[in-house]
């Protein structure tokens, strides 16, 4: 309906019929979406954005759309001008300061939009930066409209995400009547709830009446997530009074929102059924890690006042008889959640069908497991590297009288929970034997995702498998052999995604020798269309071949460790997997001549790890351009890469946003500047054992102001004391960073403490012992080489920040 709007008789017309316009605004998304979006004329397009009911779910789609139209319609010559096109009068209509930070950064490097974009960036740090909420500060004394969000009635979806600007106070000042920009009342009002927010004064306390707020009655999604500035916990005072029809929250990592407040926000938001708190997880997994020593948790004092309320002291939420309309529930990777919060949720949330407490490592078997016990509509459970055993498996089989291998009566009951189980993630969970597993997954029949990925999983669990509707499986690192997996496979036609790296027992050498493929490659090539599939041992030229009629279709290929396609089956790849947009190799033969024959021939590529791989490429292999490349690993496999081929690599996969690099002994600090100039949009960034980029400092790398992980070891001794602390302040969305003492330049590194961490949840420091090596037994000479001790590990939630030593590198 909207192509034929757009190319109805309109280009006769001198004026615009103000119906045709605004019905158009109110549904820009759509028409942005429609093919022929870029046969609208200029005009029509112009008078859509500047109507006052134009409605987009955020700023970035709206500049996404622009920039769409503009490149179809700009000759290429002119894409390098920002004032040769009149047409470009357009971007002024664009509020560049509040994009999110990733898209602003990213965008430096567009043709006609550079200059917007780098304003952006620097209003957007600036906003991040500014403790205070006097708007002639803010602004500096420009237009107040820059910092309006699009909220009108037809809005069903607000997107802030990535915004490190948004702040409560700017949030509520888009939620009043336009009037209220010149009260100056209400604006010393603002400034103090801001300066209040700043103490950690109890919100309870605050007086939210005299915010006469606007009501958008549409909005059905909110996503905050990756706004560290943005009180959540007083946010949701707000959202219950402008969206009451609000079902579903986004809101990954803010890492200030308190769970114990969780209940707050069931009850102001009646009718939110699908919420996320995601925060990453922390690497200390107690099945993972050999901890050395541990250190008393520091906790976070949230108040100035004796009459506050401080995290310790403070009782997990506190819930009436009303009961929650929750049916989905996210809690990945939050340290600060406990069984009695599990509890607690267990009985105000009886609707509950989704619970995701991956990573989260305080909570226990018997916590969980009153979860399930409780929630009896559960049928998706996402528990991977949590405590999850046996308790948690008689609760889902809680018919079951015995959990032995004598007797396992009722195995086929239809009325266990895990009957009806169609997602179950239990991946990591050490606490689970081999008898509990194996009735556990008999009973799990109506299962359509099944990860169990690093369990005491053995083939007799799997030959016990009777379901028929899996379309996700992963076995990773366990002891099951193609034949268990084979009968899976054969009667699960409808699976998509298999994972099985790590799986020694699949190596059936017989077959290996005589060049034959084992039987799991003929069935999952004779009934299934994959989507994903992840292989290492026993995985080989021939096993590609069996495999070819199911990844037609296939989107993700993973090939680790004891698999070996070698040089033709790589080049087969490409043929076979015309789809492909992620190929992640571990361990494999490769050349430039592979990776060049990739690049150039899957075109919808988002997503290149070359990890230790055997062979060398050069800057051959980056000759063709891959303006879909997003994600690039090239680990120990590019040793001879200079500057020059970096700057190739730039150039030509130029919309990178995570780059890897371990082992590139050849780069030195000047390629700081080609890393900075090149993708400023960059959210993560991997720099190891290469060269010299940080014997000068830590200096370029500074620019690459979106970043959220950064690592950097071995590249130098250089980098400041106080590199940590800057590199948190200087960088408004930056959660992750690693680096090595051994590139310290006055041998050690300052800590944060919690308020000038800004948003960094994750510190990871590693500790090298030198050891001494000998040239020879003949000569004198010795030298001495880096051998990796310790990593210490700093990690911050909600309530407390707690230190960690462990063995491994992580």
């Amino acid at each position: 309906m909207v192509e034929r709007m757009i190319n109805m008789e309109y280009h006769a017309a001198i004026d615009f019929i103000p119906q045709l316009t605004g019905y158009l605004a109110s549904n820009f998304i759509w028409m942005a979406s429609c093919d022929s979006f870029h046969n609208v004329p200029f005009e029509l397009l112009l008078s859509c954005v500047k109507q006052p009911c134009l409605t987009v779910d955020s700023e970035k789609h709206l500049c996404d759309a622009i920039l769409l139209w503009l490149a179809a319609n700009t000759d290429p010559s002119d894409r390098l001008s920002s004032t040769g096109d009149a047409r470009l009068e357009i971007l002024t209509e664009i509020r560049t300061s509040l994009l999110s930070l990733p898209f602003a950064a990213g965008k430096r490097r567009c043709p006609f939009f550079s200059k917007f974009a780098e304003r952006s960036v620097v209003a957007i740090c600036s906003l991040a930066a500014s403790r205070s909420f006097i708007l002639a500060d803010i602004l500096g004394g420009g237009d107040c409209n820059q910092l309006r969000i699009r909220l009108t009635e037809y809005t069903k979806i607000l997107d802030l995400s990535g915004c490190p600007q948004i702040n409560l106070p700017l949030l509520l000042l888009n939620m009043l009547p336009c009037s209220y920009y010149l009260d100056k009342l209400l604006m010393k009002k603002l400034n103090q709830l801001s300066l209040k927010l700043e103490r950690h004064t109890d919100i309870s306390r605050i007086s939210w009446e005299t915010f006469p707020v606007l009501t958008f009655e549409a909005v059905q999604v909110v996503d905050v997530s990756n706004c560290p500035m943005l009180h959540l916990e007083a946010a949701i005072e707000f959202f219950s009074k402008s969206f009451p029809s609000l079902t579903t929250l986004k809101a990954a990592y803010i890492l200030t929102f308190r769970t114990m407040k969780l209940y707050q926000l069931l009850q102001r938001c009646p009718l939110l059924s699908d919420i996320d708190l995601t925060v990453d997880s922390t690497p200390v997994i107690p099945a993972k890690v050999s901890v050395i020593s541990s250190f008393p948790a520091v906790m976070l004092q949230i108040s100035t006042s004796p009459n506050d309320e401080t995290c310790p002291d403070v009782p997990a939420f506190h819930f009436s008889r009303q009961l929650s309309n929750i049916t989905k529930l996210i809690l990945e990777g939050r340290t600060d959640i406990y069984d009695s919060d599990l509890q607690n949720i267990a009985e105000c949330c009886p609707s509950l069908c989704c619970i995701n407490l991956n990573a989260c490592t305080s909570i226990t078997d018997s916590g969980i497991s009153i979860l399930v016990l409780k929630c009896v509509e559960l049928h998706s459970i996402f528990a991977c590297d949590t405590s999850f055993g046996y308790n948690c498996v008689l609760s889902l089989c809680r018919n079951i009288s015995r959990l032995d291998a004598v007797a396992m009566k009722m195995a086929d009951d239809t009325n266990s929970l895990a009957y009806k189980l169609q997602i179950l993630h239990i991946g990591g969970c050490k606490g689970i034997n081999e008898t509990s597993l194996l009735e556990l997954i008999s009973q799990t029949q109506s299962i359509r995702s099944l990860c169990l990925r690093e369990t005491q999983l053995v083939n007799n669990s799997l030959y016990k498998f009777s379901g028929s509707s899996l379309e996700m499986l992963d076995v990773s690192d366990t002891k099951v052999s193609c034949g268990a997996v084979s009968h899976v496979v054969r009667g699960n036609p409808l699976l998509k995604c298999l994972i099985a790296r790590g799986c020694r027992h699949l190596l059936q050498e017989e077959n290996y020798i005589l060049g034959k493929s084992p039987e799991l490659y003929y069935e999952l090539g004779k009934s299934c269309n994959l989507e994903e599939i992840s292989l290492g041992w026993g995985f080989s030229f021939f096993s590609l071949e069996a495999l070819r009629p199911a990844i037609k279709m296939l989107r993700t290929f993973i090939v680790g460790l004891g698999g070996s396609l070698g040089e033709d089956g790589l080049k087969l790849v490409p043929t076979f997997c015309p789809w492909l947009e992620t190929l992640i190799l571990y361990f494999q033969v490769v050349s430039d001549s592979v990776v060049r024959n990739i690049l150039e021939t899957l075109k919808n590529l988002q997503v290149l790890a070359l990890c230790y791989c055997f062979g060398e490429i050069s800057s051959l292999s980056f000759q063709s351009s891959a303006p879909r490349l997003r994600k690039l690993k090239l680990e120990r496999v590019s040793t001879q890469m200079t500057n020059d081929d970096l700057l190739i690599l730039s150039r030509n996969c130029m919309n990178l946003t995570e780059l890897s690099l371990v082992g590139c002994k050849c780069l030195n600090s000047e390629s700081q500047d080609t890393i900075s100039n090149g993708w400023p949009g960059l959210i993560s960034l991997h720099l190891e054992d290469c060269g010299e980029i940080t014997a000068q400092g830590v200096t370029s790398l500074m620019n690459c102001q979106a970043l959220e992980d950064l690592l950097l070891r071995h590249n130098g001794l250089g980098i400041d004391r106080n590199f940590i602390i800057r590199a948190a302040s200087r960088m408004p969305l930056l959660r992750k960073v690693a680096v090595d003492v051994c590139d310290a330049k006055d041998g050690d590194f300052d800590l944060p403490d919690f308020p000038n961490r800004n948003f960094l949840c994750i510190l990871k420091i590693a500790r090298c012992n030198l050891k001494r090596r000998s040239f020879g037994s003949t000569k004198s000479g010795t030298c001495t080489t880096p051998v990796h001790a310790e990593t210490l590990i700093l990690t911050w939630d909600s309530r407390k920040l707690s230190r960690t030593v462990v063995k491994e590198r992580l």
